[in-house]
């Protein structure tokens, strides 16, 4: 792609209140992406920036990329909008087929949404609901995780375990507990990969079982990987162990995988990468590589049958959206996945994740620095926060990679770093420098 012109920054930016966002500070000084291919965006003031968290953990093919943009102007010309109530059409149906592929038997049904949160939504009513189709209504608890993130849905933000996420919305869902997240500095800083400590914390879901009776817990929800509070890598053997306690209770296990899905840990779904199958496995993101809002959540079979059931002109399940599996969307996610094929990137990760591994850790002991973790083509450097001024440090980093021309992520104090699948080790290496650089100078 050519270098683009400048393009004029618009004279009003008031009306767009921005998500997560400091409005205010991003007003005065905007960045604006123009254009984007591959692994780069475009600013509007013509500088190049290396995307270092394909977007928003969800551009994993890169930017642009000929069959997916192909496949959204093919199906715009051909069916713009299909009802999804009473109706189909023939690339819902296509797409699901291929999608189950991905995932272990028995989880072979998918249910379309149009977001991560929307995703987790579906997924917890469907607990429910299924708890009630089988005959066991008391089973309508809810467990999450402290630090887990499951988008911004009462339902999502109410399981959910990042306070300020939840503070400022009032009392949220009621019948929700939380067990303890795995973050364990004092063991397991700078380790490389999955921590050798803290599968003992998978025991604090007993507890909680304990407190409120397995037979009012419809489900558990945890994010294989938690994300967006800053990457926390769980400990070798937890994810089984919440497994073996869900199984021992009689408790749905819910996988979020918005972020792990489609290929992020170098396998297509970390639920291949850790050897856990759960019950349901919720994405977004990847599935369309960011081009068009799409996400699913994946059931077993055993729940999809347990709701067919009674006359077969009855709706089963009263839920869905407007745009579920819309036409357009399914071509993006069609075109997404032949890229995914084609190049081999849901292995990839897989491939590149040594390099990754050492990459990072070249960071250890530059100044402020408390740990550096990794997982696939996943990392974290978290930093110690100033004094009565959190995530500040981490927010001036982000600037000064930004004018440096790479773009990062933070959350707290951690900068995140989850790049297109399509990356090379030498942009590794230039993500990696210049956050030495930035590191070096931070006050």
């Amino acid at each position: 792609m050519n270098r683009p012109e400048r393009v004029p920054v618009p004279n009003n930016l008031e009306s767009f209140w921005m998500p997560f966002t400091a409005n205010r500070q991003f007003k005065k000084d905007p960045r604006l992406f123009v254009k984007a291919e591959g692994m780069h965006y475009w600013t509007s003031d013509g500088r190049k920036v290396l995307d270092g968290t394909a977007g928003l953990w969800c551009c994993n093919v890169g930017h642009s990329r000929p069959k997916v943009v192909e496949a959204v102007q093919r199906q715009i010309a051909e069916l713009d909008y299909a009802p999804a109530f009473q109706m189909g059409h023939p690339k819902a149906f296509e797409l699901a087929a291929r999608l189950v592929n991905y995932l272990p038997s028995p989880l072979d049904h998918v249910f379309f949404t149009n977001s991560g949160s929307e995703s987790v939504e579906t997924a917890l009513k469907i607990a429910i609901a299924y708890q009630r189709a089988r005959g066991k209504g008391t089973k309508t608890r809810l467990i999450g995780r402290e630090r887990g993130y499951h988008g911004v849905n009462f339902g999502g933000i109410s399981v959910g375990g990042i306070p300020n996420n939840r503070k400022f919305f009032g009392s949220l869902l009621t019948g929700v507990d939380h067990i303890r997240h795995t973050h364990d500095l004092s063991r397991n800083a700078f380790t490389r990969g999955e921590p050798e400590y803290g599968a003992e914390y998978a025991e604090d879901l007993e507890r909680v079982i304990a407190l409120h009776d397995a037979s009012t817990i419809a489900a558990v929800i945890v994010e294989p990987v938690a994300g967006s509070t800053g990457v926390l890598i769980p400990p070798k053997g937890y994810l089984k162990r919440l497994r073996e306690i869900c199984d021992k209770h009689d408790i749905l296990l819910i996988f979020d995988e918005v972020i792990t899905g489609f290929g992020r840990l170098g396998t297509p779904f970390a639920v291949e990468y850790f050897d856990v199958v759960p019950d349901m496995v919720t994405c977004a993101k990847g599935i369309t590589s960011g081009v068009i809002p799409m996400g699913g959540v994946f059931v077993t079979k055993d729940i999809y049958d347990t709701f067919m059931t009674g006359p077969e002109h009855m709706i089963e399940l009263f839920h869905g959206y407007t745009y579920s599996a819309h036409p357009v969307a399914c071509a993006a996610a069609l075109g997404t996945l032949d890229t995914y094929e084609d190049e081999g990137l849901l292995t990839r990760g897989a491939e590149l994740a040594p390099y990754w591994e050492t990459a990072l850790h070249t960071l250890k002991g530059l100044p402020h620095v408390i740990d550096v973790r990794n997982i696939g083509l996943i990392g974290a450097i978290e930093l110690e926060s100033i004094p009565g001024e959190p995530t500040k440090r981490a927010f001036t980093a982000f600037l000064e990679a930004y004018e440096k021309g790479v773009l990062i992520r933070t959350t707290g104090d951690i900068i995140a770093l989850s790049p297109p699948l399509i990356i090379s080790k030498d942009e590794i290496d230039e993500i990696v420098a210049t956050l030495a650089m930035v590191l070096k100078n931070l006050a």
